[in-house]
């Protein structure tokens, strides 16, 4: 398969997932919870048969890849090329019927994220990028598909950072105490939007992501488009965020070392 085969593919399991999960949306859809008693983690049968959809593509097209996703598990993630699936990243936002929840695709190989893709197939965005570039396709003003660059942009101080992270409540208390003295020092922060907000970065439209306690599958396929549009994505110690755990992603370097001396007090 050639690189533009692999593009093609790699749009045709995200169309596919927007195919099932579109006509979910903004419905009566009911959701269970995952969290066996912890904070309310929702899952729904449109997340599963999204999943099952994009599986099946993959397994039908690469035998021997393995799979790592949110509802089904892993299989042979031990594979020298694994998939990466989240078929609802924000599935809080799926079912207030908020726009800002995404499908995330990505690809690792030997266990590095090569490709990713992030798509909202509500306002027919497409976020992608292989790690040294990343562009963005969507409707523009007359609803006629556009496309340009990614580029994340440049900012000297966090005096100046717009900060985004999913909720404070979702941080375990020592998290929380570095996560503030972050916050304290930047001139804004929004709360919300689940992987909207690394896409915002990758467009720069803001300057710094945090996260904890994050799964391979939230993380992963946003890695090589935050990269390809300059951006860098790391654990707070700044190690590889491809496994998950406490993220932090910049759009500009000087803000990433400033943000990882806050969170090391």
């Amino acid at each position: 398969m050639t690189a533009v085969d692999f593009a093609v593919f790699v749009e045709e399991l995200a169309d596919a997932a927007g195919r099932t999960l579109l006509p979910f949306f903004r419905t009566s859809l009911g959701a269970e919870d995952k969290s066996r008693g912890g904070m309310f983690d929702p899952v729904t049968e449109a997340d599963s048969a999204a999943e099952v959809a994009m599986r099946r593509m993959i397994t039908q097209t690469f035998s021997s890849h393995g799979i790592i996703g949110e509802e089904f598990g892993n299989d042979r993630a031990d594979a020298e090329y694994v998939w990466v699936l989240d078929p609802i990243d924000g599935t809080k936002s799926f079912i207030s019927g908020i726009p800002t929840w995404g499908t995330l695709i990505g690809l690792l190989h030997n266990g590095v994220p090569i490709y990713g893709m992030m798509v909202q197939p509500f306002t027919r965005e497409y976020f992608m990028g292989d790690g040294k570039a990343a562009r963005w396709r969507g409707p523009g003003i007359d609803h006629a598909p556009i496309e340009r660059k990614l580029k994340t942009r440049a900012c000297a101080s966090l005096a100046e950072v717009t900060l985004m992270t999913p909720s404070p409540l979702l941080y375990p208390p020592d998290e929380l105490a570095a996560f503030r003295r972050v916050e304290t020092a930047v001139r804004l922060s929004r709360y919300g939007y689940d992987c909207y907000a690394f896409a915002m970065l990758a467009s720069g439209h803001v300057d710094c992501v945090m996260e904890a306690g994050v799964q391979a599958y939230d993380i992963a396929p946003l890695i090589p488009i935050i990269q390809g549009a300059g951006g860098i994505v790391t654990n707070w110690t700044g190690g590889s965020a491809a496994q998950g755990g406490n993220v932090v992603a910049a759009g500009d370097r000087r803000i990433h070392t400033a943000v990882l001396e806050l969170l090391a007090g």
